[in-house]
């Protein structure tokens, strides 16, 4: 059992929760995609930064990742002044998918489908469908708040 995370989609804001007095556990698969999403992932050397300085952001950590370019995280912080166009839209879905795509990578899932829309103005929402290795299925949506309208 891992941790629970939860997230307000309203709020966007994270936290742990307490059950009988401890704090809350799962099977860590969604706290696991919230932790793929949310988490700042190193920027591409081509990605335009978007407050124009050269910070790429990203984990400390994955400068010793075991794997060379395993990184924790997504890219749709690279969003966050974006507006709202079908080109952003598609790129949400990319940055998404390439988060998780570990999932595939380390045999938890057979499948990871993403669907980018606008849930309301300036908010990106994620539609994420994943069908686990055992044939199960995992389906949430998760807000995303742009800066940029």
């Amino acid at each position: 059992m891992d941790l629970v995370i939860y997230y307000d989609n309203t709020s966007f804001t994270f936290d742990f929760r307490l059950v009988d007095g401890d704090l809350a556990a799962d099977d860590g698969l969604r706290s696991a995609v919230l932790v793929s999403l949310f988490t700042d992932r190193r920027a591409n050397a081509d990605d335009v930064i978007p407050d124009g300085t050269g910070d790429r952001r990203g984990w400390w950590a994955d400068a010793y990742a075991e794997v060379a370019g395993d990184f924790i995280g997504s890219r749709l912080w690279l969003l966050s002044r974006e507006k709202q166009l079908p080109d952003v839209l598609q790129r949400a879905q990319t940055y998404a998918e390439e988060a998780l795509a570990w999932l595939l990578a380390d045999g938890v899932a057979q499948a990871v489908t993403v669907t980018a829309e606008w849930a309301a103005n300036g908010v990106l929402g994620l539609l994420i469908d994943i069908r686990l290795a055992n044939g199960s299925r995992f389906t949430d949506v998760f807000n995303y708040p742009l800066e940029g309208q």
